[in-house]
Formats: C-alpha cells, sequence, structure tokens
C-alpha cells in the first residue's frame, strides 16, 4: 500500500566537497547553510543518524561582516578549570587576532548536534583566514552564497 521508508547506509553516501567564499557574507546565515550542508539535510537521501553531509571549505573568513554593534558588542567565553577563570574576549579582538576563523568554526559548530556524530560532522569543515586552501587535489566545487539571498550579504548604510 505504502513505500518503504528509505535509510541510508554508510557505504552509500556520497560526499562532495564544497568550497564557500565568505567575503562580505554575514555570520549567522552563512553558518546556518554551512551547517545544513554539513548534515546533509539538503539531500534528499537525508537520514539522522548517518554522516551523509558534504565537506566544506570556508576561505576568507577574516572579511566576514557581522550586523548592528555586534562587532563591538558581542563576546565569547571561556572558563579555564580555575575559580574566577571565565575569560571574555570580543568579536573584534577575534577577528583582528591570528585566528579570525574561529568565529566561522564556533557560529556552525553551535548550529550542529551535540556529540558524537555532529563532533564528527563539524570535522568535514574546513575554514581558511585567506583566499588560499590546501584542498585543490578535491576539485571543490563552488557554492554562491551570496546569490542565494540578497540578504546574505551586507549592504553598506
Amino acid at each position: 500500500m505504502f513505500g518503504k521508508t528509505h535509510s541510508t547506509k554508510t557505504a552509500d553516501v556520497e560526499k562532495k566537497w564544497l568550497l564557500i567564499d565568505a567575503k562580505g557574507l554575514i555570520v549567522g546565515r552563512l553558518a546556518t547553510i554551512i551547517a545544513m550542508r554539513l548534515r546533509g539535510k539538503h539531500k534528499p537521501s537525508f537520514t539522522p543518524h548517518i554522516d551523509d553531509g558534504d565537506n566544506v571549505i570556508v576561505i576568507n573568513a577574516e572579511k566576514i561582516v557581522l550586523t548592528g554593534k555586534k562587532r563591538e558588542d558581542k563576546n565569547y567565553y571561556h572558563y579555564t578549570g580555575y575559580i574566577g577563570g571565565i575569560k571574555e574576549r570580543s568579536a573584534r579582538s577575534i577577528l583582528e587576532g591570528k585566528h579570525p576563523e574561529r568565529i566561522v568554526e564556533k557560529a556552525v559548530e553551535r548550529m550542529l548536534p551535540r556529540g558524537p556524530l555532529g563532533r564528527k560532522q563539524l570535522g568535514n569543515l574546513r575554514v581558511y583566514k585567506g583566499p588560499e586552501h590546501p584542498h585543490a587535489a578535491q576539485q571543490p566545487v563552488v557554492l554562491d552564497v551570496a546569490s542565494m539571498n540578497p540578504k546574505n550579504t551586507h549592504r553598506a548604510a
């Protein structure tokens, strides 16, 4: 009477390599697209308990855009484990620091499920602060996030 429910096996998974240029893109909107691609939710063969997503390469992470006053006001916290050991850094200090790619990584990490599968899917994300990446051999397909929706890019006020 009804068709059978499709469940992808690990051997049937086909992973693509995607390249996203983050220059001028808004962080949250970029992170949602990356998280969806890493999970594999854009595929008709999506299976919640299988790593069915693609490998995503993000370049120019230092040129991402935070809307409003988030560049100055948004803080990232981490706890050292010691009493009174909570540390905070502003988004501006991270973007101007040594590892600006961590803002994109954290935004995507917080959109993926917690647990072993989420950690494995996060391992399929590679973020680089400049325009170069060492994955040319994988022949990544360029994903133009800016043309998907005009709200994905920042327009000067």
